[in-house]
């Protein structure tokens, strides 16, 4: 074990929501958390509530390297667990999705979770062991209408994930995946703002579905949990000496992780079409 007397915990996109929840919640449990975020005044923030923060995006290697040593100098070499929660949902038909939108999708809920696990795993083999959970969704699991951007990147990170844990299996480093449900947080309002910024709503044969989501407010998704759901979904996973590989979050992904493997394609996407 670390020579650290705490738990310590890295967690990606803290700015607001599930990542900021998170840390505050395992900082108060007594963990050593290390709250990130993509915006200077972002990190001020969290420092100013109490946590060690740092400035990294994802989306930028040299941030990720550079949070990674400052964490070492603390941690006198080692980190315990990381957490990639970092991410974003681009709203939008796929025949409204321009590939250059689609790429900025991937660079942040892909490329950058698949950049701070390369640069971690050597830390975590060298110190003999390790817990790396990674952010899906239930859209991980089933595909919704006008989600096709996140849709894929949540299926590309459940293939990513699934082929790491099956190499890691000769080793101490455990690998999850939660599935997470609808959560209170400002996703759903970054995603709107996606959708006004990189789609083409007006001119697209979805106008009126598009114009209805804007006008959509988060009382309208059922089964909405609070983002201490996940919280204590992390707590569980850092607590127990085998994690399961994947975790449900929210009776959403509960009902539609059984439909899927109830029902045939086609009776499933009769009931997908309503949500």
């Amino acid at each position: 074990m670390p020579k650290n007397t705490k738990t310590s915990i890295l967690i990606t996109g803290c700015s607001t929501g599930i990542g900021k929840q998170t840390a505050l919640f395992l900082k108060n449990k007594g963990f050593l958390v290390f709250a990130t975020a993509r915006k200077n005044e972002d990190v001020k923030i969290l420092q100013d509530l109490g946590l060690t923060s740092f400035f990294l995006d994802v989306t930028k290697k040299e941030t990720i390297s550079n949070t990674l040593k400052n964490i070492l100098e603390i941690t006198d070499g080692t980190i315990d667990i990381v957490f990639n929660n970092a991410g974003f949902g681009q709203p939008g038909a796929i025949e409204d999705l321009p590939t250059s939108i689609l790429k900025e999708q991937f660079e942040t809920n892909v490329f950058g979770l698949h950049e701070l696990t390369l640069q971690v795993l050597p830390i975590m083999q060298k110190q003999g062991h390790g817990k790396i959970i990674q952010h899906s969704s239930v859209l991980g699991l089933v595909s919704l209408k006008f989600r096709g951007a996140y849709n894929a990147s949540k299926y590309a990170i459940e293939g990513l994930t699934d082929t790491l844990r099956l190499e890691l299996q000769n080793t101490n480093i455990n690998v999850s995946l939660l599935n997470t449900g609808p959560i209170i947080s400002e996703f759903r309002n970054n995603a709107k703002k996606k959708l006004l910024q990189n789609i083409d709503c007006k001119h697209s044969r979805f106008k009126d579905t598009y114009e209805k989501s804007l006008q959509a407010k988060k009382s309208d998704v059922p089964f909405t949990l609070k983002a201490d759901a996940v919280a204590n979904t992390v707590l569980k996973i850092i607590n127990s000496n085998n994690p399961k590989p994947r975790y449900y979050i929210t009776k959403a992904t509960y009902l539609l992780g059984y439909l899927k493997r109830l029902l045939s394609t086609s009776m499933l996407d009769k009931i997908l079409e309503k949500i």
